[in-house]
């Protein structure tokens, strides 16, 4: 989709009707300029890891929205203010990190940005741009010459981020922290200097740092740039959106695999998911609004979060990754898992006791049925155990087993190392098998 496929899309308006919109430094002008002609816009994303976590989706999908809409995005990773650390929305300072860390940080950032933005097609083609190309030339003495003497300290006093901090008595602001809002001002002027950028976009945390931006352009060249800040992403209760019990929900599948993303969402509160959607999703304002409800009529179906798990795992892991959590979540109804790897298995059933024996019980005639479910804590004694059996209730990789002196064999073994158990329709335990 680009600017001839949609030459008039206001996507200033698509953005409020998401409630995308947290402020904006002009409400009025702000949608018109955007439809005089295609403009550039960027955002910036700092590598303090190795991976993007779904706070950034809020950032990430607004500037996808703008490329849609034919505008150009850029997808700025800090390798320089990331040597320092913002900070916006902080309470105490960061720690630094190298400069390989920071490295390793900034290649993986930049590979995982190019999921959600178009760097090929031609006309609005994505940048993807590492801000220490440009501040790493400097000295200390020529960006105070150069930048530091615009930048009015009694200015930089009013600002959220440094007045809070300054405010604590318990956490004061370091001088390093404290130039990070000229660092990442200077790079909205730099970007319009050389991209014709006038727009930069981030959470509402970011906005005392792009005013600063807005503030030199206008006191080094007199120029008119724009911001906007999206919302942060909480949840009901006023508390952050995307922490599971392991900490961030990321958007690497090495450190968050694509079921535990899908089943996140899968469980995401009834009252969150026309947000989400809104928010997260491609899907039209209308296509939202049928899905809404479809969902208020019969939330027992969960349609709203089902369509969210799917269209954000597709998202950020790709076809196949929506398919092995499908099948991994299709796993905990009955679907069969014999096909299953190992890694997979202990995905799934990671949350479900779990017991271990040796291998050498499996040999010869087996283990008996019985036994085993006991072992796994699924029956107290051999007499529960028979009880299961007999009304239909026991399955060995969910397949359904009625015969009393049933057996598991090295057949059995999903993965090379483990059988799942289930008594009943909820009730599962892994059972391990070490040589």
């Amino acid at each position: 989709m680009s600017n001839r496929d949609m030459p008039n899309f206001d996507v200033i308006a698509d953005l409020r009707l998401r409630g995308l919109i947290h402020q904006t430094t002009d409400d009025a002008a702000l949608g018109p300029w955007l439809l005089e002609k295609p403009r550039t816009l960027y955002a910036g994303f700092d590598p303090t890891a190795d991976s993007l976590h779904v706070g950034h989706l809020m950032a990430l999908m607004i500037l996808r929205r703008f490329q849609k809409a034919g505008h150009r995005p850029i997808a700025l990773v800090g390798g320089a203010t990331g040597m320092i650390g913002d900070p916006s929305g902080k309470s105490e300072e960061r720690k630094l990190l190298s400069e390989e860390q920071l490295r390793h940080n900034v290649a993986c950032v930049a590979q995982q940005l190019r999921r959600f933005l178009d760097f090929e097609s031609a006309g609005n083609a994505a940048l993807l741009l590492n801000n220490y190309d440009w501040m790493g030339r400097f000295g200390y003495l020529e960006f105070l010459r150069e930048v530091g003497k615009h930048f009015p300290v009694n200015v930089m006093l009013t600002k959220d981020s440094v007045r809070q901090r300054l405010e604590r008595s318990d956490a004061g602001l370091s001088y390093t922290e404290f130039s990070y809002m000229l660092l990442q001002a200077y790079d909205f002027v730099y970007l319009f200097q050389e991209y014709g950028c006038q727009l930069q976009v981030g959470g509402s945390d970011q906005w005392g740092n792009i005013t600063a931006g807005i503030d030199l352009a206008r006191r080094l060249h007199g120029a008119q740039l724009y911001g906007l800040t999206c919302p942060l992403l909480t949840k009901s209760d006023g508390s952050k959106m995307g922490k599971t019990e392991a900490g961030a929900l990321w958007l690497d599948a090495q450190k968050t695999s694509p079921y535990r993303f899908y089943q996140y969402w899968i469980n995401v509160e009834d009252e969150l998911v026309e947000k989400c959607l809104k928010y997260f999703t491609d899907l039209s304002v209308e296509d939202i609004s049928n899905v809404v409800a479809q969902h208020r009529a019969a939330p027992e179906q969960r349609v709203g979060q089902r369509t969210l798990a799917t269209e954000l795992t597709r998202l950020v892991h790709g076809e196949d990754g929506l398919k092995a959590a499908e099948r991994a979540s299709e796993a905990l109804f009955g679907a069969p898992i014999e096909q299953m790897s190992g890694d997979e298995l202990d995905e799934i059933f990671a949350d479900v006791p779990s017991s271990t024996l040796a291998r050498t019980v499996l040999n010869g005639e087996g283990l008996p049925l019985i036994d085993a479910l006991c072992a796994a804590g699924l029956a107290k004694n051999k007499s529960e155990a028979r009880r299961v059996i007999q009304q239909g209730g026991a399955y060995v990789n969910n397949v359904r087993v009625g015969d009393l002196d049933a057996r598991l064999t090295p057949q059995h073994l999903v993965g090379s190392a483990a059988v799942v158990l289930r008594a009943g329709k909820k009730r599962y335990a892994l059972l391990r098998f070490e040589a």
